[in-house]
């Protein structure tokens, strides 16, 4: 199989892409013992060509590619696709768009939660895929016949998909429910690595600001080795190190040493003076430095019951309308929804998702739907206001 390999073929490849309105594009990566995905090959299909591109190939530009991926008059189609995105972040300083994630438009053709591709493959066009080729070492050259065909099928698998998709999504009046939910891929701060921004990954396990500060300070320390050494932040030091830390603030390098959550030896090295700094600045500073978290709502009592119909509901209307339940309300959604309604500032209150279950959610707490056995099933009903 051709792989390209010069700038000119790519630029030739781009040009007959650059004919349909859509493009279906995947990559593969490696990531296993670096902080920043090292890109290794693109695959990309529009309606009538298909192709493999080897960024890895002396000399070669990617430039005819990238300029495409901005292109807004065509759709790039991808399935599950946030590291993706990531990766031309980086290489594009913007987002590529419009998008449409497979993924995403099968979890609102009912595929359930977060399908993956081999099972949408199988499910919407009855193929099985080789899983041979799944673990190979992108990076590695040459690449076998086998290896090319396996990730060029990741894309020409997505072209026979994607319009079949599409037709239907339109015709269940839908496919807004999927452009509004793309928007939120299209942000570039879900793409950025700010160092200052590294505690938001973590759980916060105390609100006292002096824990906050140094959490805040000790994830952004992490977040500037991991990025200047291209190493995984656990590499550096592990989430419950981070913890161990913020809770017990060391002064000195004994009581850093001392601490269950920090690598044997790791208090000798330059990086510990370096932390020991950041970590007595946070402090010193905490009254500006440390991030306000709110506090989490009080909850009323007894919210059980509750809770549980409003599931069942979500449950019930998601089965109806054969959509996966995750994509419209979460378990804190549901929890929020029953403790405060209408004033509670959830997702299935918006857009889509109040339509297929929001305002009936309302409803029920206003005590105008409720569920009730016929036969052995379950099933929600209008309660009439005279009943």
């Amino acid at each position: 199989m051709d792989v390209i390999t010069t700038t000119a073929a790519l630029a030739g490849f781009c040009k007959q892409l650059s004919k349909g309105d859509f493009i279906c594009v995947d990559t593969e990566f490696m990531r296993d013992s670096s902080f920043y995905s090292k890109l290794c090959l693109i695959q990309a299909s529009g309606p009538d060509c298909q192709g493999i591109i080897d960024p890895l190939a002396d000399g070669i530009d990617l430039a005819p590619f990238l300029d495409l991926l901005m292109e807004p008059s065509i759709t790039k189609v991808m399935h599950a696709a946030r590291q993706d995105m990531e990766i031309f972040y980086a290489l594009c300083d913007d987002v590529p768009s419009p998008l449409f994630d497979t993924q995403i438009a099968a979890m609102a053709l009912g595929f359930g939660d977060s399908v993956g591709y081999m099972a949408l493959v199988k499910g919407r066009l009855g193929l099985n895929l080789d899983k041979g080729a799944r673990f190979t070492d992108w990076s590695r050259r040459p690449l076998s016949n086998k290896q090319l065909h396996y990730a060029l099928g990741d894309v020409t698998h997505l072209r026979d998909l994607y319009p079949g998709m599409v037709e239907e999504l339109k015709s269940k009046g839908r496919l807004h429910w999927v452009e509004q939910e793309m928007e939120t891929l299209l942000v570039p701060d879900l793409y950025t690595y700010l160092p200052d921004n590294a505690w938001k990954r973590l759980k916060i396990r105390s609100p006292k600001q002096d824990y906050l500060a140094v959490l805040k300070a000790v994830a952004a320390w992490r977040e500037e080795e991991a990025q200047s050494r291209n190493t995984p932040r656990n590499r550096i030091l592990k989430d419950d190190g981070v913890y161990d830390i913020a809770l017990n603030k060391p002064a000195t390098v004994q009581a850093l040493g001392n601490l269950r959550g920090v690598p044997r030896g790791f208090e000798k090295s330059r990086s510990a003076d370096k932390l020991l700094r950041r970590i007595k600045t946070a402090i010193a500073e905490k009254d500006t430095y440390a991030p306000v978290v709110p506090k989490p709502p009080r909850m009323p009592p007894n919210l059980g019951p509750t809770v549980d119909m409003l599931k069942t509901l979500l449950r019930l209307r998601c089965e109806y309308n054969d959509i996966a339940p995750r994509l419209v309300a979460n378990a804190a959604d549901i929890e929020m929804l029953a403790a405060f309604g209408e004033k509670s500032d959830v997702a299935c209150l918006k857009g889509w998702r109040r339509e297929a279950f929001g305002d009936d959610a309302l409803d029920m707490l206003a005590g105008k739907i409720g569920l009730r056995l016929e036969g052995r099933e379950v099933v929600a009903k209008r309660i009439s206001p005279d009943s």
